[in-house]
């Protein structure tokens, strides 16, 4: 993987969410702004981890590569090399995916 342009900080999470195939419902198309956002994501960077208050820090819960679920409409959309990213905090992540 080639390295990316950003790198989260904190307890940032960046991921790129799964693919989601064309719906058609009754032989109408529905478009993109009318799609639910695809829960499935995949793990492409973390950032350095959450700042306990006595200044240790937690690692994550997650690695690089692991599919999680998350929320719906966490998180904040970036666009890189023409591919769309969303950064998440570790709290929006809702489940690891076997």
């Amino acid at each position: 993987m080639k390295l990316l342009k950003i790198h989260p900080v904190g307890d940032r999470i960046l991921i790129r969410h799964a693919e989601d195939k064309e719906q058609i419902r009754g032989g109408i198309v529905i478009p993109d702004s009318a799609r639910e956002k695809p829960q499935e994501a995949k793990v492409i960077a973390l950032g350095s981890g959450r700042k306990n208050k006595d200044g240790t820090t937690t690692p994550f819960a997650v690695r690089v590569g692991d599919t999680v679920l998350v929320a719906s409409y966490g998180g904040a959309e970036v666009k890189l090399d023409g591919k769309k990213y969303t950064l998440v905090r570790e709290d929006d992540i809702l489940g690891l995916l076997a």
